[in-house]
């Protein structure tokens, strides 16, 4: 069968045959076994009703054997058999453009090269997930295949509930993951849940189909980094010979060290799986790899003498290295972390003084004792960390939930009022007054044809729109245009396509829709030779709630609210968007954050067009009106900036109360 057969197959007639696991690739680590007997046969249940009856003693047994096995049914016998990767959108079966180019975004966050667990459907994270299971893809690309234009597909936590009628304004498909009664939404309620086979963590951008591979995080850790050193080095100082110390080469990707070397700095990044750490050394997102300690301390050195900008991968536990550089005496300017610690008790963080497969079997064989040794190495890292910052380090929390949950492991992080963290989030310092404020976040694109020159043709468009913006902006978003102009300047250089033929770029509301139109007539003209699909990170101005990532910067006392993301994914809804979807998590966490993005289809129409000043407006003026009502100095400059720009633009904005007022109230 051809892969367009395969595809409109769906669940295949008859029952393939168990297929064997393949070793040669990462797999996800079993998960906590919370079921009562009862609930494995609701789960079994739950599984079987995707398949004819005549299959269900046969299927049972397996996906009990799996369940027992891994904590979850994954369903590997139906994995289909074709090469998993983003195809240039012709060559998809469909009656749907816009249907073909969401089956392009599903098969590049499955694609090995870019997921971290393809064969559990994870793309990123530890536990970001497409689909729940093998049955869910082969149904949801079927339906993508059969769809109109005038249906929409609604996916409830990776099951495809159905194809219902909508309209051509409508969008393609609605996804929700995750979305649990607030009293069924702690970690152990997930893994329940999950492992019954009802919902599923979408993370980010893996559950909505807009995962671009490491690129995608890499942007924005470039411009921490850069700006992070822009914070603790003298002003015009360089960051060459300069130490930033991180984590995490598996589940967040190459990203660290491909930044560190935009920025200049030396890169120090450990990942306690070979696996991971070898596959990004051999997609060159890595520079160099160690894997003994003493070797990292007498490479690192070298560096620093030589002033050299480079990345150095440690095959090993961070917490070692933070230890072992206090006591040899080697400066670290910048350190952070980003394992994935939303994911703590999973395989998210693995504890000090346990090797990888030593941590796993004991994850898979006493639950509780690997969350004992989280904690503990959570506390060590604190401790080494706290005394580098005593020297002069400049920590910072990358979202990832490190300094929450070293908080309830019992960590010494707490800050001088005891309400706040002894170190900040990255957003609270950097991305959110920088960027987030003035309404500047991850934009995104990918060129459905798969070619490179359609994507050199978009970063060409990209730049020269920036650099005709950059000339009329006010000198408070001067650096920020600057930054991102030298960014997509060098983008194709620096070598960060993994999957599809994608890009990154922060751009404010103004950037963003003159770019997309740019393209849209690009489209037409055939200067770009197939559909262009946009996008952003949820990661953004508008997209995300989260009181200890993307809203930490708002102290009014709604960073706990959640109202902004489902504003914008309801708004983007209406106004243009091709696929949206809400999430309950993303960065840091089950419980933790409510997460909200959009997909669009770039076809060249003049309707398009349309759709583009619309919803691109909406999607990040919302947030800037939220963030400016939460009385954000930037954000109130920015929205009276974008009214004056956009008349039938009227938000709401505060009143500054003067503090001496309420000082004298006693």
């Amino acid at each position: 069968m051809t892969f367009k057969e395969q595809v409109l197959q769906g669940i295949p007639d008859k029952l393939p045959p168990p297929k064997p696991v393949d070793t040669s690739i990462s797999h996800a680590p079993k998960r906590k076994q919370i079921l009562s007997h009862d609930e494995e046969k609701l789960a079994l249940k739950n599984a079987l009703r995707y398949f004819n009856t005549s299959w269900h003693a046969e299927l049972a047994k397996e996906f009990y054997a799996e369940l027992k096995e891994y904590g979850r049914i994954y369903m590997y016998r139906f994995k289909p058999g074709y090469e998993m990767h983003a195809r240039p959108i012709d060559h998809y079966p469909a009656q749907s453009q816009q249907a073909a180019g969401i089956m392009l975004m599903i098969q590049n966050n499955l694609d090995p090269a870019v997921a971290q667990h393809p064969d559990e459907l994870i793309t990123y994270g530890g536990n970001g997930a497409v689909f729940q299971n093998w049955a869910q893809y082969l149904l949801t690309m079927q339906y993508l295949a059969m769809m109109s234009d005038e249906q929409t597909l609604h996916m409830y936590s990776g099951h495809p509930m159905g194809l219902f009628p909508s309209s051509k304004d409508a969008p393609r498909v609605v996804v929700t993951n995750g979305m649990m009664i607030p009293n069924y939404s702690k970690p152990d309620d997930w893994e329940k849940y999950n492992a019954l086979g009802v919902t599923q963590y979408g993370q980010m951008t893996a559950g909505s189909y807009m995962y671009i591979g490491p690129q995608g995080i890499v942007h924005g850790t470039t411009i921490t980094v850069m700006n992070a050193f822009r914070k603790c080095l003298p002003f015009g100082e360089s960051p060459k010979g300069k130490i930033f110390l991180t984590a995490g080469l598996g589940g967040m990707s190459g990203a660290q060290p491909k930044a560190g070397n935009i920025a200049g700095c030396i890169t120090i990044c450990a990942e306690v799986n070979p696996t991971a750490a070898r596959k990004r050394h051999q997609q060159g997102w890595i520079d160099e790899l160690q894997e003994n300690i003493d070797d990292l301390v007498k490479r690192t050195k070298q560096a620093v003498t030589k002033k050299e900008t480079v990345s150095i991968g440690f095959v090993g536990n961070v917490v070692e290295v933070w230890e072992r550089f206090y006591t040899e005496e080697i400066h670290i300017h910048l350190g952070s972390d980003q394992t994935s610690l939303h994911n703590p008790w999973s395989g998210g963080y693995y504890p000090v003084g346990l090797g990888y497969e030593a941590s796993n079997d004991l994850l898979k064989n006493d639950a509780k004792a690997f969350k004992e040794e989280v904690q503990k190495s959570l506390i060590r890292q604190v401790d080494a960390i706290n005394q580098h910052a005593a020297r002069g380090t400049y920590f910072f929390d990358y979202g990832n939930a490190f300094l929450l949950e070293a908080s309830r492991a019992g960590a010494d992080i707490a800050g001088k009022n005891n309400n706040e963290f002894r170190y900040p989030s990255y957003v609270q310092d950097i991305l959110g007054p920088m960027c987030f404020d003035y309404g500047f976040g991850p934009f995104r694109w990918v060129c459905t044809s798969g070619k490179p020159e359609d994507l050199s043709t978009t970063d060409q468009l990209a730049l020269h729109i920036l650099e005709e913006i950059k000339q009329n902006s006010p000198a408070e978003i001067q650096q920020q245009m600057q930054d991102n102009i030298t960014w997509i300047r060098e983008a194709e250089n620096n070598n960060l396509v993994v999957g599809s033929q994608a890009r990154i770029l922060y751009a404010d509301a103004e950037g963003r829709q003159k770019i997309a139109i740019a393209f849209n007539e690009a489209i037409a003209s055939g200067r770009i030779t197939a559909p262009v699909i946009l996008g952003r990170d949820h990661h953004d101005v508008s997209g995300t709630d989260s009181p200890y990532r993307e809203t930490s910067n708002i102290y009014d006392g709604s960073r706990f609210t959640a109202d902004m993301a489902i504003h914008n994914v309801i708004g983007d809804g209406f106004r243009g968007a091709t696929w949206i979807s809400i999430h309950n998590g993303g960065g840091v966490g089950w419980g933790e954050v409510i997460n909200g993005g959009f997909g669009m289809l770039l076809d060249g129409r003049e309707e398009t067009k349309a759709k583009i000043k619309n919803m691109l407006f909406y999607d990040v003026n919302n947030g800037i009106a939220r963030r400016s009502w939460a009385r954000n100095e930037e954000a109130v400059f920015a929205i009276k900036r974008e009214m004056k720009r956009t008349p039938h633009l009227k938000v709401t904005l505060p009143q500054m109360v003067d503090e001496d007022i309420l000082d004298n109230l006693g």
